[in-house]
């Protein structure tokens, strides 16, 4: 059901390139016909959402209120759209813009919903300081009017120079995302020296200041409006557990309690992949005293500790080592493995890769250039296999190892690249332009190798990647604003600006096929191909928006094909993406990052790692030979038995655990990650009627260390 919803909303939101203005144009019965779809696909999924819901919840959440009135409203549009064109009258189908409300409100994008909230959380507290801002611009615009306007002063185009209050201020704002500076200057730095002075302190108090300020206000009201919400999903996790502890217990002696066998049945349900050795181990950490049963608060901790990943390891023999014993183990075959293993082998490959780097920056064409390719791919290739020599095989391409997968298939690609190069320009009759390309790119991304040398690099690339899935759904956010713009964009611009061939001769390609941009800064710079003609060109444009740079002169362009009101479109998103959402996406990202980043063990994990050591079963990773580490969660099923003496020699047979790096499988383990420290162990929190009902902004006497104001 899932798979086949997220099919429907890609199909509804890509019916924007096919129908007009279109990429790929389509028949508008064609189009309509597959929005009907989706739209009935959609219905279904909300019965179907009615049916295993009680009616009371259903009808009280806002997201099915809100997939029912764009579901009624998206048809209404169609009906007049369709009728419309039956008879050649050209309306808008504005209901297009609201497709993305698909996307966010099914309960599958709930990260993307949960970045809504935050941003509509936020809004009130930003409000004050924008409004601020405003009244700053509007005071500088102001006196900028009184200062040059009756100067005479020109712009470098001709027009009057700050005459217009509403020129002003646009141009005003314009300069805080300091893309005009310092152009906007010049007029009057020109006239007098002392006019520099009033854009100085302009730009200090609004672009330095303001600009500070809402990242501030944005990042401390955006953490708080976070930290509750996942407070809530906290004390709801821990309600749920408490209702299964009531579900499943027992009463021996004076206390309730779970029978060992009932958690282990309860575990193997909800992780019905864990292997037996682990999940004898987490019984270990939850029957501290092997009682045969589990108390109330170690059963609450199930669900944390089904979340920590542990690694069960098996130390493997090298093949080598089983099959020529005598030769592996030799003098010099020693010698080999010890020099391999050794950090001066490392450095020295670091070296050989940056005289690579220098000799990929030359000619290629010098044939000492060209011989010496062959000599550095001689040398990787030996690397690599004095490497399969020294590490067992198995272990050096685990599932894990994605640097070594990376270099070694990087490797062989060059090798494989460079060979037919070398064939192709043998054979003087074919164009090896595109395969040698491809060398040149397989040469460079070699140089990625001295990120695996450099501990502190592996650290930061690791913690990018263990926050991947907070940025995919802040690209989701931004995805979904980009869409809803881009239609709003279409509707109001395309056809206005046209693009020409580069060696098109026509008069026309010169003002970007409309007679209104002549003399103008958006033609003179080529900016035709910047238009909303189609769904791909308005993302495109949207982009170039968001970075900044030169967003005035578009703005100015489309200003003049259409009305000057036009720019209000381009500062509306301006306000929405950069300085809103951008901020947003940057206070998630420096939470993540310190999470990610600087975090230590949880208390759980703590735990988790001290029974390891106790049972004589842990390894850490940096206390085995690099290579001979294997992920194996399913190797060896069987469990502790015994007494401490067999634990020791299970783990000499091979099976070992430890707490795997830092990642984390979903994005709320990772915010819960963030502010699980802040809620007591024993907190149990207020009622569940009340953590249901409570607003983000809600604040509990029972816990203060939840900060409430900005």
């Amino acid at each position: 059901m899932r798979l086949a919803t997220y099919l429907f909303i890609c199909v509804d939101l890509s019916l924007a390139l096919f129908e007009a203005p279109a990429l790929f144009p389509l028949p508008f019965v064609a189009t309509a016909l597959a929005e009907v779809i989706c739209l009935a696909a959609f219905s279904a999924r909300l019965v179907h959402f009615a049916k295993v819901t009680a009616q009371m919840v259903f009808w009280k959440d806002t997201k099915n209120i809100c997939i029912m009135v764009t579901i009624v409203v998206t048809l209404i549009d169609l009906i007049v759209y369709g009728s419309l064109e039956a008879f050649h009258v050209h309306s808008v189908r504005w209901t297009r813009a609201l497709r993305p409300v698909f996307l966010i409100n099914f309960p599958e994008s709930r990260q993307i919903r949960r970045a809504f909230r935050s941003l509509r959380n936020t809004l009130p507290d930003i409000l004050y300081v924008f409004l601020l801002f405003l009244f700053s611009v509007l005071m500088f615009s102001l006196m900028a009017l009184k200062l040059f306007g009756d100067r005479g002063l020109k712009t470098a185009e001709g027009a009057p120079y700050f005459t217009n209050i509403l020129e002003i201020a646009f141009e005003l704002y314009v300069l805080v995302t300091t893309a005009n500076n310092p152009d906007v200057m010049m007029p009057a730095y020109n006239f007098n020296w002392w006019y520099s002075l009033y854009f100085i302190t302009y730009i200090i108090i609004n672009t330095y200041i303001f600009m500070s300020v809402f990242l501030a206000v944005v990042y401390n009201n955006y953490r708080k409006h976070l930290k509750n919400e996942i407070r809530k999903l906290a004390y709801l996790k821990r309600h749920k557990m408490i209702e299964a502890f009531d579900i499943l217990k027992v009463k021996v002696g004076t206390e309730f309690v779970v029978k060992e066998a009932t958690w282990k049945q309860l575990a193997k349900a909800v992780a019905p992949d864990i292997s037996s050795s682990h999940l004898e181990l987490l019984l270990r950490i939850s029957d501290e005293g092997q009682q045969g049963f589990v108390d109330k608060t170690n059963f609450l901790r199930l669900a944390d500790l089904l979340n920590i990943q542990v690694v069960t390891v098996n130390l493997r023999r090298h093949p080598l080592e089983a099959w020529v014993p005598r030769v592996y183990q030799c003098s010099l075959s020693l010698l080999v493995q010890r020099v391999v293993r050794h950090r001066a082998f490392v450095w020295a490959y670091d070296v050989i890769i940056l005289i690579n780097a220098i000799f990929i920056a030359l000619d290629e064409k010098h044939p000492f250039i060209s011989y010496a390719e062959w000599l550095f791919l001689a040398l990787y290739i030996v690397e690599i296999l004095l490497k399969l020599y020294t590490y067992e095989p198995r272990a050096y391409f685990g599932r894990k190892q994605f640097w070594n997968w990376f270099d070694t298939l990087i490797i062989i690609a060059a090798l494989v690249a460079t060979v037919a190069n070398a064939t192709v320009q043998s054979a003087r009759k074919y164009n090896s332009r595109q395969i040698l390309d491809i060398v040149l790119i397989l040469r460079i991304l070699r140089l990625l190798r001295v990120i695996i040398s450099i501990e502190r690099f592996r650290v930061i690339v690791t913690t990018l990647i263990n926050i991947g899935p907070t940025m995919l759904t802040f690209g989701g956010l931004v995805f979904v604003v980009y869409y809803a713009f881009a239609v709003i964009g279409m509707e109001m611009f395309h056809g206005k600006i046209q693009f020409f061939d580069p060696n098109s001769t026509s008069p026309d390609a010169l003002v970007c096929g409309n007679p209104a941009l002549k003399g103008s800064a958006f033609a003179r710079d080529r900016y035709c191909k910047n238009n909303f003609n189609d769904l791909a060109s308005s993302f495109v444009v949207l982009m170039e928006l968001t970075v900044v740079n030169q967003w005035h002169v578009l703005a100015g362009g489309f200003a003049l094909v259409t009305h000057q009101a036009a720019k209000l479109y381009f500062i509306l998103f301006h306000i929405v993406v950069v300085i809103l959402i951008v901020n947003i996406f940057i206070a998630f990202i420096l939470e993540a990052f310190f999470v990610a980043y600087s975090l230590g063990k949880s208390e759980i994990e703590t735990a988790i790692e001290k029974k390891i050591q106790e049972l004589g079963v842990g390894i850490q990773e940096e206390d085995v030979e690099d290579w001979k580490l294997i992920r194996n969660t399913g190797a060896r099923d069987s469990a502790f038995s015994g007494s401490d003496g067999d634990h020791r020699i299970k783990a000499s047979e091979g099976l070992y655990f430890r707490i795997a790096s830092k990642k984390y499988r979903t994005v709320d383990a990772l915010l819960q990650r963030m502010f699980e420290s802040e809620i007591a162990s024993s907190d149990e929190g207020p009622s569940l009627e009340e953590i249901l009902n409570f607003s983000p902004s809600d604040i509990y006497p029972k816990n203060p260390n939840f900060e409430n104001s900005a």
